[in-house]
């Protein structure tokens, strides 16, 4: 690729950029499911910096990278100079002249903005408080796997307009899909810190009318990293905003039901649903390995000829 390209949010790539990467995504995957080697990153590292808890980012990006015959790299920031008041721009420097390729899942999304700017190296975002690039990557590419376009289609968003929100938000714009967002009074969607014009997406007060309809139904946590301290309020402010089977049964007869995990199941989601026949979101925790395996290829080696 001529010039370094980022990943920090979800418009940072064109539609037609999604287009490919989801092509590589099903091909990669097939390599995996059939046991295939393919080893197009060997020699190549990525390091990996976590300064919030991480599952399934650690997992996917960590066993990707391997995958693809390369090597990965965990720093935590309580184990690094970054967690003792080292600039993110001096570690930027020194990061990107040992590596390859950066992950970041941290809190504020200027952290990862700051990064970038002064690193030699493709970034990404691997979450922040703002935004969450990778998931909604991971989601449409199952939505596709599952039902084909997503163009033209409804999400409901039902809860926090929270990152994962922000970042569906975005998507919608470049793919042209509606969301409809419920969230508690004072939890409602700021376009502005979501990074939308706003053209793509409905507000409900009532949970119910958002799902009437819905192609895809999708949620998350009630309280998101950093904000345990208001875990008992929010726990009451957002009582009648379960995703629960008379939910589902208001969206299309042909809906599926997300969610980025780790889930509560009687809280924001009902063992009914996560654990129901229109639950794809074990399919949706899987792809974020075959999916942010496309993302680094495509970050480190530009568009690869079909093989």
């Amino acid at each position: 690729m001529s010039s370094l390209k980022h990943y920090l949010q979800f418009k940072d790539f064109t539609r037609d950029e999604y287009a490919y990467i989801f092509e590589r995504a099903a091909w990669i995957k097939r390599k995996f499911k059939g046991y295939e080697r393919y080893w197009p990153l060997a020699d190549r590292t990525l390091v990996m910096i976590f300064e919030k808890a991480s599952t399934r980012t650690r997992l996917s990006f960590e066993a990707g990278m391997h995958q693809l015959g390369g090597a990965a790299i965990y720093l935590n920031t309580r184990d690094s100079q970054l967690g003792r008041g080292e600039p993110v721009e001096d570690a930027a420097q020194v990061i990107s002249r040992m590596s390859d390729l950066v992950m970041i899942r941290t809190f504020e999304q200027d952290i990862v903005e700051r990064f970038a700017a002064n690193s030699r190296v493709p970034v990404i975002n691997g979450l922040t408080n703002e935004y969450h690039p990778c998931q909604i990557l991971a989601d449409i590419f199952t939505w596709i796997e599952h039902r084909g376009d997503i163009t033209g289609k409804t999400v409901a968003w039902i809860g926090d307009s929270n990152n994962v929100c922000n970042t569906w938000l975005q998507a919608a714009e470049i793919f042209d899909f509606k969301v409809n967002v419920s969230t508690p009074e004072g939890y409602e969607v700021e376009p502005e810190r979501a990074g939308v014009a706003g053209t793509h997406f409905e507000a409900f007060a009532d949970p119910m009318d958002a799902a009437r309809g819905a192609h895809l139904v999708t949620t998350d946590v009630w309280t998101s990293m950093g904000f345990e301290a208001e875990n008992e309020e929010r726990l009451k402010d957002f009582a009648d905003f379960q995703v629960d089977g008379d939910m589902m049964r208001v969206a299309d007869p042909s809906a599926v039901f997300m969610h980025c995990l780790p889930a509560h199941r009687g809280e924001e989601v009902s063992a009914e649903v996560i654990d129901g026949p229109q639950s794809v979101v074990w399919d949706e925790a899987e792809n974020r390995l075959h999916a942010q395996k496309a993302l680094m290829e495509y970050l480190l080696l530009g568009r690869v000829e079909a093989n």
